[in-house]
């Protein structure tokens, strides 16, 4: 009798640890070696920065139980590290921080790639543009530097930017609309790091480089900001440099430049990873995002600090792709079907 009782309370003890181990939830996933987390650009420009950061504040904070490895692709405007990511979709230890050569790349080049091709992750902000000029310049304002374009030889004045066909270049020809028909001589860069350079070098004569890129330089007396492209003026109001905030910066709209441009600074990793997978560098990031380091970044670069996730996000890629086929058709740029 005892030993029938032993087996009865086993069976059933037993009957209750399986039912418990159904009802408990899976294992969240993380991962089992290195991310990698690649920059589809150069070394020093708005997303290497942006890149670095992110490794640095989760290296800080323990956020990751394995490290987080970050590589330059820049190569073919950023689709040597499009393409990695294509061909890497079974494997969900790579992310990549994207711009907005996301679209212009295959659009401009005919790249095999598209933005579906990866798993959208979280949109970590927007990051805005501004016409720049050397502080040695007369230029006080953006319609001081568009009447000097206007009044000078065509292509007389160099723009500086970020590789061709992309979201500089494409900035500038928006530009080129409003001077009267004089066109600048573009010229293109590897990286806003080393636009920013040429510019106080007199290289060149203006750029259109993100605020993080070039703020350095502003407030050290070489660079001088004339507009922000976008709808209204930077929020944020500590001083830069002795006298101007970010939010000192008028509109181009305000200066009579009526352009409007931002770029995506967000995160993808690969196509085939699962709402796990993608939870897991959501949660990440969003922890990265509640940090102090975090909310002074964003200061110092004057990001917009939109963020999304999941359809929300999709929806606003699919609208950009939209948009950027249609700037980049009007400036000529879209190549040739293969």
């Amino acid at each position: 009798m005892r030993m029938k009782t032993l087996k009865t309370v086993a069976a059933r003890l037993g009957l209750a640890a399986g039912l418990a181990a159904l009802a408990a939830p899976a294992l969240a996933w993380e991962p089992t070696k290195p991310v990698t987390l690649i920059i589809p650009a150069g070394t020093g420009g708005g997303a290497d920065q942006m890149a670095r950061f992110i490794q640095g504040v989760i290296q800080k904070h323990e956020l990751m139980s394995k490290p987080l490895i970050v590589v330059n692709k820049g190569g073919g405007a950023g689709a040597e590290g499009f393409l990695e990511m294509k061909g890497s979709a079974a494997d969900p230890h790579k992310i990549i921080i994207t711009l907005s050569n996301l679209f212009t790349t295959p659009l401009g080049t005919g790249t095999p790639f598209n933005w579906k091709d990866m798993k959208p992750v979280k949109m970590m902000a927007l990051d805005q543009f501004i016409l720049w000029v050397n502080a040695n310049e007369p230029y006080k304002t953006a319609k001081d530097y568009i009447d000097a374009v206007k009044a000078g030889d065509d292509r007389a004045f160099k723009m500086g930017g970020t590789g061709s066909k992309q979201e500089d270049q494409i900035i500038t020809v928006a530009i080129e609309k409003e001077t009267g028909g004089k066109k600048f001589t573009y010229v293109p860069y590897d990286g806003g790091g080393k636009v920013a350079v040429q510019l106080v070098g007199g290289h060149v004569n203006s750029s259109v480089n993100n605020p993080i890129e070039a703020v350095a330089q502003w407030r050290g007396g070489q660079l001088r900001p004339l507009c922000i492209f976008d709808k209204a003026r930077s929020t944020y109001t500590n001083k830069v440099t002795e006298s101007q905030s970010w939010s000192d910066v008028p509109t181009c709209t305000e200066s009579g430049l009526p352009i409007e441009y931002q770029m995506l600074r967000g995160i993808f990793t690969t196509k085939n990873a699962t709402p796990e997978q993608v939870a897991y560098y959501e949660g990440v990031l969003k922890k990265v995002m509640e940090t102090a380091e975090w909310k002074e970044f964003m200061e110092k670069g004057a990001f917009n600090q939109t963020t999304m996730t999941g359809a929300e996000y999709e929806a606003w890629l699919t609208s950009a792709e939209a948009r950027h086929r249609e700037l980049m058709t009007g400036a000529g740029f879209v190549a040739a079907a293969r």
